[in-house]
């Protein structure tokens, strides 16, 4: 989203100008167009989005208990910044809700589950191949879509809760996984990555499936932190 169609914020959607700045604002601390560190200030996004102070504050007051904005007394807001040590810990979490919903996913999973998998993995294989060619134009477009390949593999774990949780934990992740595509593209082969995944879950190989998944999120932790996860 750019600061100029951000603007006719207050005017889209049914919700509430709180829930539209929240979304908004969530959207682009996770793309990065609001970047790690850059203070929040009220005036600005009231310019920016087109929302008064109220709902803004109230969308930040959010923000900052889902951990994408850090609140800082009489210095106000700014964007949580990025840190190593931090995504290998959101990654430990990450990794054990995932590999807890992918095996719950795998046993109850039905025929349609397993053709939604399929349907995942060819879509993620061109997103994929797009992403290596096109000098990272495309990122919006494959982070949509690796984050539906990855829910179509724990989509038949049964636990709403479960699925909740680890939305939250991928939208975090997500800052910083943009950061390691962009520090090292072209250096892991996305695509055989996501298709070995997607090859285990579908012959209901669960140890497989959750090893090669624990290996897929360490290497992004790798990537960007420069040293092995633990």
């Amino acid at each position: 989203m750019s600061d100029a169609r951000a603007t006719s914020l207050s005017r889209e959607g049914g919700g509430t100008l709180t829930d539209a700045a929240y979304d908004a604002l969530r959207v682009d601390i996770i793309r990065g167009l609001r970047g790690p560190g850059e203070r929040l200030r009220i005036e600005r996004l009231k310019a920016l989005y087109g929302v008064g102070p109220t709902p803004l504050r109230e969308a930040l007051q959010r923000l900052s208990a889902d951990g994408l904005v850090a609140a800082s007394g009489n210095r106000g807001f700014s964007v949580a910044s990025l840190d190593a040590a931090e995504f290998i810990d959101l990654n430990i979490a990450r990794t054990a809700l995932e590999t807890q919903a992918l095996r719950l996913s795998i046993t109850n999973g039905d025929d349609l589950w397993e053709a939604g998998v399929v349907s995942a993995a060819y879509r993620m294989a061109k997103a994929d191949t797009t992403l290596m060619s096109d000098g990272g134009a495309s990122i919006d477009a494959w982070e949509g879509m690796n984050e539906m390949f990855h829910l179509a593999m724990v989509a038949a774990c049964g636990s709403d809760w479960l699925l909740r949780v680890r939305k939250r934990l991928h939208d975090q992740c997500e800052r910083y996984r943009r950061a390691a595509l962009d520090r090292r593209r072209g250096a892991r082969d996305l695509r055989a990555e996501h298709a070995a995944i997607a090859d285990a879950v579908l012959a209901r190989d669960v140890e497989r499936a959750l090893d090669l998944t624990k290996s897929h999120f360490d290497a992004t932790v790798e990537t960007l932190s420069g040293r092995a996860a633990r």
